[in-house]
């Protein structure tokens, strides 16, 4: 393990797809960086997600960050050079009453407007993309074939491995205990290693970023929430019919989703009746529910046993919407968290965010609707229809 410094320019607070993104964009730049991970890196909420990359969306912020993160995730195997396994079957949102087929159809108009090749399915050719799919109740689907999946892990170790390259230092299990502000300016980050001295801090901590937060009297308003998931053992011959770019397939009303995993299926939905908490038991009657679901909306899913699963955390804010900016309350506190359950696939264009924040360059994207006081200063709320 390297040596804690004594000063850096930046402390990134949270090894996941975020913190990583940030230290690596950031070190490209020039920026002398310390990532700190309280655990192993990605072993948060990075390392639970179901690797979904998409610009789905209902909102035209998150419809370009998702855009862009594809964009760059496309060329990770350059930048920063990291093998993810990039899959680009497209996502499918199967509908099946009349209100959400009209937020879709609003939804494929912003897409076109912001360059996304998305388009509106009838059941039939949804069935012919996914045959898995029971059509029978479906009135349409929402279809952007560009999006797909990769390995949550290996995006997280690619930029590690590339903030490092850059000089970074980047250290897991080495917990941010405290920061020390003095006439409204951090000085320093105190760690489970010692104290580093620094001006500027970005919490990246997921759920538990309220808590990092806390250290400079911000109240982030994120709650945890465990999601559960599963995969398959691998397919057999009577699912031979299954195409290999079978899209990432979600039946909107009930949260049940499923993409190809290696030789099997990725399987899961989010279960509403879980309350909030830091809970990461499994759910013995997860696969049971599952299954509830999948007898309605696809049957087949039933005919496959299961291989393995895991849970973990979605960190949700009140507009399932992410919190992003730079906090006024002191000199410099950057926040990136609360982005619901799309925070993986937005990742990579967060890094370059942050990057441009803290070296006063305008983003790509205008971000100030994402600022935390949306909340509390009577801002506008910016809920988001195409989750998870």
């Amino acid at each position: 393990m390297a040596n804690l410094p004594e000063q850096v320019d930046v402390v990134v607070v949270g090894g996941g797809v975020m913190g990583a993104s940030a230290a690596f964009h950031l070190a490209e730049a020039g920026v002398s960086v310390l990532l700190v991970e309280k655990s192993e890196f990605a072993s948060g909420s990075t390392s639970k997600a179901a690797g979904g990359v998409r610009a789905n969306f209902s909102d035209e912020l998150n419809i370009q960050m998702g855009a862009r993160s594809l964009d760059l995730l496309a060329d990770f195997n350059n930048r920063p050079g990291q093998e993810i396994d990039l899959h680009r079957p497209g996502y499918m949102f199967a509908l099946t009453n009349a209100e959400d087929v009209a937020t879709f159809e609003r939804s494929t108009e912003l897409h076109h407007q912001f360059g996304v090749e998305s388009r509106m399915l009838t059941p039939q050719e949804a069935q012919k993309l996914s045959p898995l799919l029971n059509v029978d109740d479906i009135l349409a689907a929402s279809f952007t074939p560009n999006d797909g999946h990769c390995t949550p892990e290996a995006v997280v170790m690619g930029y590690v491995s590339g903030a490092r390259r850059h000089g970074a230092i980047a250290l897991n299990n080495v917990e941010a205990t405290g920061i020390t502000v003095n006439g409204g300016e951090i000085v320093s980050v105190s760690t489970s290693l010692g104290e580093v001295k620094t001006s500027t801090v970005i919490n990246c901590a997921g759920a538990w970023s309220p808590q990092i937060g806390s250290h400079v009297g911000l109240e982030l308003p994120v709650t945890p929430y465990r999601r559960e998931l599963l995969i398959t053992e691998p397919l057999g011959a009577e699912f031979a019919d299954l195409p290999a770019s079978m899209p990432m397939t979600i039946d909107y009303s009930t949260s049940l989703y499923w993409h190809r995993e290696g030789k099997g299926l990725l399987m899961g939905f989010s279960d509403k009746t879980v309350g909030p908490g830091f809970d990461f038991s499994r759910d013995p009657k997860f696969p049971e529910k599952l299954g509830e679901l999948a007898y309605e909306r696809a049957p087949r899913l039933l005919d496959v046993g299961v291989g393995s699963g895991w849970s973990g955390l979605y960190e949700v804010t009140p507009d399932h919407n992410a919190l992003l900016g730079e906090w006024k309350g002191v000199s410099r506190f950057l926040y990136a968290t609360g982005f619901s359950g799309h925070g993986f696939l937005e990742g990579p264009a967060i890094g370059e965010i942050l990057r441009d924040l803290y070296l006063g360059k305008t983003p790509f994207v205008d971000i100030s609707p994402l600022n935390v006081d949306r909340f509390s200063n009577g801002g506008e709320l910016r809920p988001e229809k195409n989750i998870v």
